[in-house]
């Protein structure tokens, strides 16, 4: 009698797809979402790390440009009142306001300095937002991902306990591909978790440091208006 059951269940297919194939259709939807937001995931993780890596460049480009000892007004002559870049729209943002605080007869309106300030920090939350656009995303799928698996698992558990009560037989190829079926369901999760939560504290710590170096620009940039203000 055990060697038939052995025999029973060697010939039972424990491949994923057929695992798949045989869970409960609600086990079958949570697996489907869970691969949505797993592969949605992978898509955010990738476009990230491409955007990040573009705006440190950016970054180091017109940081070289900055420095490099141009006037100002020929460098924002240059960029326009409209460029693509962060850095660049942030210094934009600045120089804008800084030329809106000049009245007709060369004197400054008061107040510029901090309107200039104003003005970098609302282009400085713009960009941070662009960089963390999606990382939400990221977050929730790490904290739900396995909860929605083990709820596919439950389920499918007591499936499985329930087609053992009406077969009334508790053999191995009876009960494995039950439990198996239901186990896929958590299997899942974590393969959309675990990624999940990694890139999040990467992508995250990221972004931060990229708009640390906005807003370190920006403090330059504002100290060098200062001293002309004062001037």
């Amino acid at each position: 009698m055990e060697t038939d059951t052995l025999a029973a269940a060697r010939e039972i297919d424990f491949s994923l797809l057929a695992l798949f194939a045989r869970a409960t259709l609600t086990v079958q939807l949570v697996m489907l979402m869970l691969l949505v937001m797993s592969f949605w995931s992978w898509a955010i993780i990738v476009r990230k790390h491409i955007a990040y890596k573009l705006a440190r460049r950016e970054a180091a480009v017109f940081d070289r440009a900055f420095w490099s000892g141009e006037p100002l007004d020929e460098l924002f002559e240059k960029i326009g009142s409209d460029p693509s870049g962060a850095s660049e729209k942030i210094f934009a943002s600045g120089m804008l306001e800084w030329r809106r605080s000049h009245r007709d007869d060369g004197g400054l309106i008061a107040g510029a300095q901090a309107r200039i300030d104003r003005s970098m920090d609302v282009a400085i939350a713009k960009q941070s937002e662009k960089l963390t656009n999606g990382l939400s995303f990221l977050a929730t799928t790490g904290s739900t991902a396995p909860f929605i698996g083990l709820f596919g698992t439950v389920w499918g558990i007591k499936h499985a306990f329930e087609q053992i009560a009406i077969s009334q037989n508790t053999n191995l190829a009876v009960v494995a591909p039950g439990i198996a079926e239901a186990l896929l369901a958590t299997g899942i999760g974590l393969f959309a978790a675990i990624p999940a939560v990694v890139f999040y504290n990467k992508l995250n710590a990221d972004s931060e440091r990229i708009v640390g170096g906005y807003e370190a620009f920006a403090d330059e940039f504002a100290t060098i208006l200062s001293r002309q203000l004062d001037s």
